[in-house]
């Protein structure tokens, strides 16, 4: 078994504070494992001070609860960070991290900056809320669990597997996910929280499939501007789900979501089956995992050259292997 895990639960357990961190722009997983993790550290120690601080609001996500009231600094320098789903410090949306000591690191994604006193990263784990369940199993005899805290952790593993379709899922995976639902979770309430859609949100949907585009290589893409955010009444995140949409076309191995962000910028969602995208979305300021990546242009050009290094490399893919469907 892995020593870290040791390390992990004996700070936990001596440390009375406890604050857990997550990435910005918040999604399923990031927000399933801290509040997942907090559950269970409140649930095996009452009497523990745990803390999730978080200016990010997610109105797809809303259901989970809200966070904790900010803290003054002294409470940050007394506690033990726990850091979920980021895998470079500078992603950390509450940034008061670096004021506490030590700091552990729990990741799935490619290992680029160790920054925590502990670092717990496995790359090949589908979600950080399947490392949070594999950590609860590993210690069922000293932790407890809550029906909350499980509905919280399966989440992120619902929603960052794409509901257990994407690479990365196992065996574990479903063991894990089947502990998580053994403690009573409502899963048809849950399904109903995650996919069912507003009127408004469907009539986007059909405007994705008549506004697509794809390339003679493989790879689909949509430009979703501010007049179409506008038109349709969508936040960021919800013009973000666009990406959702692309994921099912027979002969697309890559497929893509621009979105302008208030910043002027343009966010992109980059996905692909088989063909490795996560050097590309580098390449353009980002990254991720192997076939599930984030980046971001800042023109029109970078846009139309981040999409032709997609199509030369799925069609490098495409003649280079078979079974790809």
């Amino acid at each position: 078994m892995n020593t870290v895990l040791f390390s992990i639960l004996e700070e936990i357990e001596k440390s009375p504070s406890i604050m857990l961190f997550r990435h910005r722009r918040v999604d399923g997983d990031c927000v399933g494992a801290t509040k997942g993790l907090k559950g269970v550290i409140k649930a095996t120690w009452p009497e523990k001070d745990v803390y999730i601080i978080d200016d990010e609001k997610s109105e797809f996500l809303a259901f989970m609860g809200e966070d904790d009231e900010d803290v003054n600094d002294e409470i940050y320098r007394k506690s033990l960070a726990i850091v979920i789903d980021v895998g470079n410090s500078d992603r950390i949306s509450n940034q008061k991290f670096s004021l506490c000591s030590p700091i552990i690191k729990i990741d799935h994604h490619i290992e680029r900056e160790p920054y925590g006193d502990i670092n717990w990263v496995e790359d090949y784990r589908s979600s950080a809320c399947e490392m949070i369940a594999y950590f609860y199993s590993v210690f069922q005899d000293k932790l407890k669990i809550t029906k909350e805290a499980a509905t919280h952790i399966y989440t992120g593993m619902l929603t960052d597997s794409g509901r257990f379709q994407y690479d990365g899922v196992t065996g574990d995976t479903m063991r894990l996910a089947g502990l998580m639902i053994d403690q009573g979770i409502d899963m048809e309430t849950l399904n109903a929280h995650l996919y069912m859609r507003d009127f408004d949100q469907l009539k986007f949907k059909a405007f994705i499939y008549e506004n697509m585009c794809q390339t003679p290589g493989g790879v689909a893409y949509i430009h979703i501007t501010k007049e179409m955010q506008a038109h349709f009444h969508l936040s960021f995140e919800s013009a973000s789900s666009a990406i959702s949409s692309l994921s099912d076309i027979k002969g697309i191995l890559c497929w893509l979501a621009f979105i302008d962000s208030e910043g002027g910028e343009i966010r992109v969602r980059l996905r692909s089956r088989f063909a490795h995208i996560n050097t590309i979305a580098e390449k353009y300021h980002g990254g991720g995992h192997a076939c599930a990546s984030g980046a971001t242009v800042y023109s029109l050009d970078e846009m139309a050259n981040l999409i032709s290094d997609c199509d030369k490399h799925i069609k490098e893919y495409k003649a280079a292997h078979t079974g790809w469907m």
